[in-house]
């Protein structure tokens, strides 16, 4: 049996890129190697960094991490890229005889890397004429002419995202359908245990509220006025981020500071309630409360990684 893919996945502020470092440095003390596979979306680019609270490389502790701070803020980052980048950093980690740690994320980015998840074609041109139409006549009406000719596809995508929207149009147009549902639970890859780090919803509202305070006192305005400088309208993906999309609007004069960091914490919280909903229907997740002390022992001893039993996983 090869080694196991160890997915940790929760809400933002639950401490699963700690929890990540703990469990590699456990199993890096009991002999056997670790490093992390990043999962989600927005730590891939360079320079996003207070806004996404991309761990540091002190609070990495000398893990190897992949897939971060590997964009630009002007490249896009496609679901079926990452899916491909990832599953490639997992079979070289394990090649190496080390666990892969997969920490995200999404659903859609920590199901696309483990599951059987096959994405529609993409066309240059189409797309490119579709982000035309996008630019033409706003996010808003084109999400409504998608209600038109595909309602159910429209009714999964919020109407203000307009990349998902043009993605939408893309495979109408190239495959004659679009599916806006994630496929059925099962896994591509062997030997997957997933995590899931549960919290209070009050305590996670109150975790959610002091770090967005805290990206503010650290200085996520400032970070984006860089980035703005480095082309970050530019892209399409970079500037959608949760807290970033805010600033910008802030920026722009659309909103006052204060108000885009309030929109900042609403906007955290409504994101990773819809995302906890969709993890809730997978029934294969093991669910850890998210203090707890034996988190780090508990994953080790469900996976088959206790001392006493690696000698099976070689």
């Amino acid at each position: 049996m090869s080694l196991p893919v160890i997915v940790l996945i929760g809400a933002t502020a639950t401490g699963k890129s700690r929890l990540a470092v703990q469990l590699a440095l456990a199993l890096r003390a009991d002999g056997v190697d670790a490093e992390v596979v990043n999962a989600d979306s927005m730590l891939v680019y360079r320079g996003m960094d207070i806004g996404t609270a991309k761990p540091s490389t002190e609070e990495r502790g000398g893990v190897p991490h992949h897939l971060i701070d590997i964009l630009d803020v002007t490249q896009t980052a496609s679901v079926a890229d990452f899916q491909r980048l990832a599953r490639t950093a997992i079979t070289d980690i394990r090649v190496r005889r080390a666990v892969p740690i997969v920490v995200g994320g999404s659903a859609l980015y920590t199901r696309a890397i483990v599951d059987h998840f096959e994405f529609p074609g993409s066309d240059a041109e189409v797309r490119s004429r579709w982000e035309a139409e996008l630019q033409r006549v706003g996010a808003l009406a084109l999400h409504a002419r998608l209600a038109e000719v595909a309602p159910a596809s429209a009714a999964k995508i919020e109407p203000a995202n307009g990349r998902r929207t043009v993605r939408a149009f893309e495979v109408l147009e190239l495959a004659g359908g679009h599916v806006p549902n994630l496929p059925e639970w099962s896994y591509e890859l062997d030997n997957v245990h997933q995590f899931g780090l549960s919290e209070d919803r009050a305590v996670l509202d109150a975790r959610i509220n002091e770090r967005v305070d805290a990206m503010w006192r650290e200085g996520l305005v400032q970070e984006v006025r860089h980035l703005l400088n480095q082309g970050l309208r530019d892209g399409l993906t970079a500037v959608r981020a949760i807290g970033y999309r805010q600033v910008v609007d802030f920026l722009d004069g659309e909103y006052s500071e204060e108000e885009a960091r309030e929109l900042t914490k609403k906007a955290t919280r409504r994101f990773f309630r819809k995302q906890l909903g969709w993890y809730r229907r997978d029934p294969r997740i093991t669910w850890l409360d998210a203090g707890a002390v034996d988190n780090v022992e508990s994953i080790i001893q469900s996976v088959g990684l206790a001392p006493e039993r690696r000698g099976n996983q070689r």
